[in-house]
């Protein structure tokens, strides 16, 4: 079994793995999982519940559901982005269920992660001379403790630009063209699940960014009872793949490793799916020696 954390917070991207990715059911049961606030969970959620404890209760949660649900001891994370944090301390938190780790766009450090990231457009809008951009970065000012004075706009501002320099993805596009506009043409989601996906993804931001980005997991999560693997795209400015070596050198666990995806910046699962869904097999069926995972 294996529970896949979606990125954001509030990016529900389960029609991705759902369509895109479900050659992997093969050899996996794939759990896809709108996390409070997002796409099918936004309705009737209140603005007090969305933080970083709520969510890793809420996952803690579910791991414990599914097991007992479907008669297995252990479940494997996978995680994305915002969801390698929250695929992270839940396996430094609530290990007994869980049989191994896989985070692609690995999150290290919150602060580290915003500044880097906020650096990369700086720099490569100036070598381009984009004076538009230039001035939209001054605007909203570097990042302090991880967050931008406005916190949803400012960074919404910063990932445009980030994303139009390479920094998100090796094809150059907009998040209209990449995210929001597959969403929502996608067959996974229902009427009402795309409302929530829209309306969910800036109310999860505001409310839970100040949380989530204080993370700091060279001192927090180092150590692990179960294998620990990051899939991790060389040219990453999101979560930037400058962060990552360190952390990996750190941790314990009883397995790890890190691969580099050379024509890959956040996303490797989609920018190099073949690959990508080889290693995922190797990696995690190595562990399955028993009926019960």
């Amino acid at each position: 079994m294996l529970l896949f954390l979606h990125g954001g917070p509030g990016i529900s991207n389960r029609d991705g793995v759902m369509t895109r990715d479900s050659d992997l059911c093969d050899a996996f049961t794939i759990v896809a999982w709108d996390q409070r606030g997002t796409g099918g969970s936004y309705w009737g959620v209140k603005k007090e519940t969305l933080n970083l404890e709520q969510l890793i209760s809420d996952a803690a949660g579910l791991v414990d559901y599914l097991c007992e649900t479907l008669g297995k001891q252990k479940l494997f994370i996978w995680g994305g982005s915002w969801g390698t944090e929250l695929g992270t301390y839940l396996c430094n938190r609530y290990p007994q269920h869980i049989a191994g780790y896989v985070g692609s766009g690995q999150l290290v450090n919150g602060t580290l992660n915003e500044e880097i990231g906020y650096d990369f457009a700086m720099t490569e809008a100036k070598k381009a001379g984009d004076t538009e951009a230039i001035a939209t970065l001054e605007r909203i000012g570097r990042p302090v403790n991880g967050c931008y004075r406005e916190v949803f706009d400012g960074m919404m501002a910063q990932r445009r630009i980030m994303k139009k320099y390479g920094g998100h993805s090796m094809k150059k596009g907009t998040y209209w063209s990449d995210t929001a506009l597959p969403l929502l043409r996608s067959h996974e989601f229902t009427f009402t699940d795309k409302i929530g996906l829209v309306l969910g993804y800036k109310k999860c931001l505001t409310y839970m960014w100040p949380s989530t980005i204080q993370c700091d997991f060279h001192k927090e999560c180092t150590r692990f009872e179960m294998p620990y693997y990051i899939f991790q795209g060389v040219h990453d400015n999101n979560t930037p793949s400058a962060l990552v070596q360190a952390y990996y050198d750190a941790i314990d666990a009883p397995d790890k490793d890190l691969v580099w995806f050379e024509n890959s910046a956040h996303g490797p699962m989609r920018e190099e799916p073949e690959r990508y869904k080889k290693l995922l097999r190797e990696k995690l069926l190595q562990w399955c020696k028993t009926d019960d995972i």
